[in-house]
Parts: structure tokens; sequence; C-alpha cells
């Protein structure tokens, strides 16, 4: 994805990642190391007057908290590893470049997470809060009830990145900033989706989440005895369990409350965390009835935080069992709409909206049972 790598002048690249805006690059050797402007403008092959903009448009920006905290960063790292190259004696042929530092995402760290993240911020009524002096940041939403419902949580050192690049930008000031994704977030987000296979698909009817993306090219509509062509469709406007969230019942209660929602939206970012190993292809089929069951089963091999997501989703469904699994895999995982499923499953209208709240009630129960009531979202 060349469009997401930056790199600048011999002046201005250093020890600093990839993924470091040319302007910022341009900045931090100006201001840090002292590098002339039009030293600068030489090395990048442009005008005096484009690097004097980008230093000066890098500076404004500086009000941002992230983005301040992030140029500090690439400050100080920058310093050190000038300053040890100036200390070692020039006789030393094995002069070592301090290796970058953990507080800095390195290139494919930052474009994994800003994926994750930058898809729940196209959510409806998402903003990512950034506390001072947190060093984790969350993107919540409102719920229909009024309260706020967590959907993701990052490291504070991707969110600084993802501000730098000018992907989320702040709505206040204060203690607790609030952030929403921008129009260069949401291009960053089409890129990255095709990246990692995801192309653009049509609705095909999910009337609660239009806006569609897929896994992979996409089949022609399957029929009701070959489901098994379909493919997992991701939409980012909005999930079906959000929109059944705002139904009420006769007496005026939500159809789902938050704890329902909340489990639902734990195995859906279980299940997107687990796409996110390329080497180790996912399928799910064996988790669908009504004659969708292809025999195969969900690999174990990899590892890190890909491997335990797989591990965790497959409990998850596991204890479900047949039936409910196969609603819960998707409307919460495949964002399927329930008129789609409904059709699918060959169920009567408006009955997969009951099926679907007794298997998060069971989902729900799971989690309180293996992570604690109100179990933290990953992260």
């Amino acid at each position: 994805m060349g469009q997401h790598v930056e790199t600048g002048g011999p002046e201005s690249s250093g020890p600093l990642p990839n993924w470091v805006p040319t302007g910022a690059r341009h900045y931090i050797a100006h201001t840090e190391n002292g590098a002339p402007i039009r030293v600068l403008a030489r090395a990048a092959g442009c005008h005096a007057s484009t690097v004097l903009r980008q230093i000066r448009k890098v500076e404004m920006r500086r009000d941002d908290p992230l983005v301040d905290a992030v140029l500090r960063k690439l400050g100080n790292q920058n310093r050190a590893a000038t300053a040890t190259t100036h200390s070692v004696y020039k006789k030393d042929a094995k002069m070592k470049t301090p290796a970058p530092s953990k507080a800095i995402p390195d290139d494919a760290t930052l474009a994994r997470e800003a994926m994750r993240v930058l898809r729940r911020l196209c959510e409806r009524g998402a903003v990512l809060a950034v506390a001072a002096d947190m060093d984790k940041a969350v993107v919540v939403r409102d719920a229909p009830s009024g309260n706020s419902t967590r959907s993701a949580v990052v490291d504070a050192a991707v969110a600084q990145a993802m501000a730098l690049k000018d992907w989320i930008s702040p709505a206040n000031t204060g203690r607790i900033v609030r952030y929403h994704i921008t129009t260069a977030g949401r291009a960053a987000l089409a890129d990255f989706l095709e990246e990692f296979g995801m192309t653009p698909a049509p609705a095909s009817g999910m009337a609660e989440a239009p806006a569609a993306f897929s896994y992979g090219k996409m089949a022609p509509e399957p029929s009701e005895d070959d489901i098994s062509a379909n493919r997992a469709r991701m939409p980012i406007g909005e999930s079906p369990l959000s929109a059944l969230a705002r139904r009420r019942d006769k007496d005026g209660t939500p159809f789902l409350s938050d704890a329902l929602v909340h489990a639902g939206e734990r195995l859906r970012e279980d299940f997107e965390l687990a796409q996110m190993d390329a080497s180790v292809a996912q399928n799910w089929d064996h988790f669908l009835t009504a004659g969708t069951q292809s025999g195969s089963a969900v690999g174990n091999n990899g590892s890190g935080a890909p491997a335990e997501a797989r591990a965790r989703v497959k409990t998850a469904l596991e204890h479900l069992g047949q039936g409910l699994s196969d609603v819960a895999l998707r409307c919460c995982c495949y964002l399927e709409g329930l008129e789609t499923t409904e059709k699918r499953l060959g169920w009567s209208a408006r009955s997969g909206k009951i099926v679907l709240r007794i298997a998060l009630m069971r989902l729900k129960r799971h989690y309180d049972e293996t992570v604690g009531p109100g179990g933290p979202m990953i992260g």
C-alpha cells in the first residue's frame, strides 16, 4: 500500500518508521536536527516554500494532544539516534543505530490496528475518546438506551499515529478529547480493506445495514441449497445489533439490552481480529446449519492475538450450539441482516430477532462465566 508510506530526503528520513508523513519528517529534521529548509527542499525535490508550508502546518497542529505527543516521541527518538551516532568513536566500524522506540508503532501494527479502529469509527455516532495520561484509547458510541457502548480499545500510541496521519480529528478540547474519522481516514480505510482482501459489495437486501463490504471477491447471491458460496459481508455504517437495539418492546424497554449488545460486539471484535492473520485461512461454515455444514474445521495454526481470537470465537460458537451459533455468526460476525438470515434459513418473518436475542443471552452467560460480568473488550 504505497500511498501510506511517505519518505523524505536523506536529512528527513532518519530512524523514523515509514508511516511518518513527509511534512512531519521535515518538521523534525528542521526543529530537532537544525536542517535548513533549502537543504530539505533539495533532498525532497520540491521548492523551499513547500517545505516551509509543511513545517508551519505541523506546528499549528500541536494543539492536538495526540499530535503533540507523537511528535515528542519521534523527536526524542531522532535525538537519541543522532546523539548515539555522534558519540560513537569514528574508528568503530560496528556502529549501530538504536532500535525504534516500542512506544511508536511499526508499519504493520499501525495498518492492522488502524483498520480495526477506523471501521468502528465509521459506525453511526462512534467517536474515539482519549483521556490525558492514559495508555489506551476507546471507541464508544451512543446506545439506544442513552448510555455509551464501548466497541474497541486501542493503544494510545496507535491513536497518536492516526492523528498525525490526519485520519482522525478532535471535536473538542479538555481532559477527555473525542475524535471523529476524517475524509482522509475513510480513504485510508478503503485502501486497508483492499489490501486485506475486503472489497466493496452490493447490499443484497440487508435492510439494517445497507453499505456492505466482503472478504475476498464477491460470488453470486447463493440459492437456498447453495449457501456455502456465501461470503462474510462486513458493513461499515451500522451492525444489525445496533439497529435491533433501537427497537422497543410493548412496555417501552429496548428489545436488546446494552449487555446483550456488548456480548455480540465482543464476538464480532474477536471475529475481526481472527481475520488479521493472512497466513491462516478462516472457514466457519461448519457452524452454519440448514444444510450448510461443509465438514471443514477452523484452523488452529498461527500464533499471537489472531490465533487467540480464533480460539475464543470457536469456544463461544461451540457453547451456543447448533442453530444459535448460526444466527450469531451471521448477524454478529458476518453482519448479515435479519431479513436475509430469515430467508436463507427458511424462518418466518420477524422470528429471527427472537432467536438472535436467545443466542445473545446465552453468549452473555458464556462471557460472564469465562471473563466475568461486563468483561473488557479485546484490543
